[in-house]
């Protein structure tokens, strides 16, 4: 009898059928390897260390061309602070005694810091920070030393400035700047995502406690998630010589990484249960997961890979950070589930459902004995009652489910329509939870543009010479006569580097719309009547408004390649793995509908504020410009997890004889405890994110768990089930001449017969 089931084994094909099958008699060896697989890369990476992406790495066109002449001429920008003095009533002006005593003060505290150089009063000559109602002023200076760390040098001179403050009640004085921001920023919230990582392992862990019942299979999900991050991180090091990484890509790889590590290893471990409670040995119920769900894993990791590539044709260097990253992770967890999760199985064989939980496991669930085996009958799992009687439904009406639930997801994607997408100003990121905001809205209303002035860097052969400073005093001139600016426009001239800087505070200041079209009037009117004149003469404009829009049109541009990239890739994968074009046509409408709604709902929490209170934000007026983006990817490519799942399950019953509703039955009531499981996980780990103060990222944590809770049961529980009742037949139907494609779809000939319930209660074997 072993040995005709080894000649079984043998005949089935597919990657993941012979990996387990190989794992599993060679287990001390594939968790050998696994283990000096994750300790080697994360010695390499440490020791090759993480190269980030820089300033001239982050866009293309004029952002970068400045950032990069800059670097070229070895300019270090210091990093300038500004200290805001203004009467709080509006009775005091800048010619007052009192209004001059506390700006003296001011000078001489932060000089006395020893952090500064350079300090600007106000009342200098050759200084126009005053506003024009004489109600406020500024002292500007920079910060000593490398601007890349002023952040943590900028705390004496903060205290300096809060002390002079203190003694003067009828002003405000208050300090902002670049290092005073990002120090208030990560003291703000540095921690918030550092908690909100590490409570996502037990938070995910804790569901699995209550999907599993016992402790050593809800662990094992997690320490594979884990150790393939672990893994990922140091591959990352190693990788950022050649694409350059970045903090953000770290935290969506381990988010990534954390929800396809823990829903592989759920796939895989409850199919192998499942196998146990028909009744059949360890080692068959493990060959059979691997032939079925390893298959499916490998299947949707390889999708999920290549919708993540999808971001390396954005021409954006954090973008293409993300996307590798990701590509990584999910390839890593996808090959140490069909990998060392076997031989991990094999090893512990029934031990695997040790310290069970009272009232959780299954088989106190069920009823059962207690052995592991179910109840002992043979059928094993019945699947889901809930979702069982939601198919009955769903199946007798399948044309009233498809035009109700595809009706719900069109009106729950409606809004999406109206999108609109900027990258959000301070006050929309952080509304009125930081101080620092107030103050920068103040330096605005102050000075407009002052707070992030354009900076317009030129390049010359010979920056003194005549016609050269005769460029730069009338594009200074220009700037403020065309209305761009209000000024004032200051002049820096590195001669030594023949590098001009010019600081254009831009009308609009922080209303994002109204400062670009100062800029649109900088770049296309002022620039080319002025410095573009002079034979070769770079002069790119730069800055925050600037980096804004540049990174707008370059997402915006970006979208159609990504869009077409991911979906014909995605296309093909299914059609290969499943040889049915009706399935892949179908696969990708799906998903689609899904992404689609998620958008709905974004616009209508952030943007038209509908129900934002309920998720703790604020209706901004706008979506971050990357996000719809990076979800199409992410989304995309987590939302194939479910679907090849479930088809996978679907095609398996119909192969076995099961006639063609009862097979969808079938596939979706006996994975639905599984994707619900996982599904709970994921929405459970991207609404920690959606917790955070930063409204970027509520967007992104409220997006993505909006989209993979109706993925999982609007889509996967009502829609997939009633369009494959309603073509019938036609699910699996492929035109003659596809038929010569590569067979990568899993064969029934390993899979020993199972039990198959009929009508009367008797049993047959398929």
């Amino acid at each position: 009898m072993a040995r005709n089931g080894e000649r079984r084994e043998h005949r089935v094909r597919g990657v993941a059928a012979r990996a387990g099958g190989w794992s599993a008699r060679h287990r001390w060896a594939a968790v050998g390897i696994w283990v000096l697989f994750v300790v080697v890369a994360m010695g390499l990476g440490s020791v090759a260390g993480r190269v980030d992406v820089s300033e001239d790495d982050q866009l293309k066109g004029e952002t970068s061309q400045a950032a990069r002449i800059i670097d070229d001429a070895g300019v270090d920008e210091p990093a300038g602070e500004t200290v805001l003095v203004q009467s709080r009533n509006g009775a005091l002006r800048a010619t007052a005694p009192q209004f001059r005593a506390a700006v003296a003060d001011v000078v001489k505290a932060v000089e006395g810091t020893g952090e500064v150089t350079a300090v600007r009063s106000p009342y200098a000559a050759d200084t126009r920070t005053i506003s024009k109602d004489g109600r406020t002023a500024l002292v500007q200076f920079d910060m000593r030393g490398d601007p890349d760390t002023a952040a943590d040098r900028v705390e004496p001179v903060q205290k300096a400035v809060a002390g002079v403050a203190g003694d003067h009640d009828a002003l405000r004085i208050e300090e902002i700047g670049a290092a005073s921001m990002n120090k208030t920023f990560d003291d703000a919230f540095g921690d918030d995502f550092q908690k909100a990582e590490y409570s996502a392992v037990p938070v995910a862990l804790g569901i699995l406690l209550i999907a599993f019942g016992a402790l050593v299979a809800a662990l094992l999900p997690v320490a594979l998630a884990v150790t393939a991050i672990m893994a990922t991180m140091g591959l990352m090091g190693l990788v950022s010589h050649l694409q350059p990484m970045s903090e953000t890509a770290n935290s969506v790889m381990l988010l990534v990484g954390l929800a396809v590590g823990v829903d592989y290893c759920l796939f895989y471990l409850r199919r192998e249960r499942e196998e146990r409670m028909k009744g059949r040995d360890p080692q068959t119920a493990l060959r059979v997961a691997a032939a079925t769900s390893g298959r499916a894993i490998i299947v949707s990791g390889v999708t999920v890979c290549v919708a993540m590539a999808g971001m390396l044709f954005t021409g954006l260097a954090e973008f293409q950070a993300m996307g590798l990253a990701s590509l990584m992770v999910v390839a890593v967890a996808m090959v140490g589930s069909v990998t060392v999760l076997p031989a991990l199985l094999s090893l512990l064989g029934e031990r695997v459902e040790k310290g069970r939980i009272p009232f959780l496991h299954p088989t106190k669930r069920r009823g059962g004995n207690g052995n592991g085996n179910g109840n002992g009958n043979g059928k094993g799992d019945s699947g889901s009652r809930f979702w069982s009687r939601v198919l009955t439904v769903v199946l007798a009406r399948p044309a009233v489910s498809v035009v109700v639930a595809v009706g719900a997801l069109l009106a729950i994607a409606a809004p999406a329509l109206g999108m609109k997408t900027q990258n959000l100003t301070l006050d929309q990121e952080f509304g009125d939870s930081l101080p620092i905001v107030a103050t920068y809205d103040r330096v605005n209303a102050a000075f407009p543009g002052g707070s992030d002035p354009a900076e317009v860097v030129v390049k010359a052969d010979d920056i003194d010479a005549a016609d050269v400073r005769a460029a730069l005093a009338d594009f200074r001139a220009q700037a403020v006569s065309s209305g761009a600016s209000r000024g004032p426009v200051e002049v820096t001239v590195h001669r030594d580097e023949n590098v001009a800087i010019v600081d254009v505070p831009l009308v609009g200041g922080s209303d994002q719309d109204k400062a670009e079209k100062s800029l649109a009037m900088l770049r296309d009117e002022v620039r080319p009547g002025t410095l573009g004149t002079v034979d070769g003469v770079e002069a790119p404009v730069t800055g925050q408004v600037a980096g804004s829009k540049d990174f707008n049109d370059q997402i915006v541009g970006s979208v159609v390649p990504v869009f077409a990239f991911v979906v014909a890739f995605a296309f093909l994968l299914m059609l290969l793995s499943f040889r049915s074009l009706t399935v892949a046509i179908t696969s990708i409408a799906l998903n689609l509908l899904s992404v689609g709604a998620a958008y709905g709902i974004l616009v209508a929490v952030f943007q038209h504020g509908w129900g934002a209170s309920l998720v703790g934000a604020e209706g901004v007026g706008a979506i971050i410009t990357w996000l719809p983006l990076f979800l199409f990817v992410i989304l995309f490519g987590l939302s194939m997890d479910y679907h090849v799942f479930v088809v996978s399950r679907i095609k398996e019953a119909r192969l076995q004889g099961r006639t063609n509703l009862d097979a969808i039955r079938h596939g979706v009531v006996t994975t639905a405890g599984v994707v619900t499981s996982a599904a709970v996980i994921m929405v459970a780990v991207f609404s920690i994110f959606g917790t955070l103060s930063m409204q970027s990222m509520k967007q992104m944590g409220v997006g993505l768990a909006a989209a993979i809770l109706i993925d999982a049961t609007l889509i996967r529980g009502v829609l997939l089930p009633a369009v494959m009742a309603l073509l019938g037949e036609r699910n699996w139907y492929l035109p003659k001449w596809l038929r010569r494609m590569p067979d990568l779809t899993h064969d029934e000939a390993g899979i020993e017969p199972a039990p198959v319930p009929r009508e009367g209660g008797a049993e047959v074997r398929v």
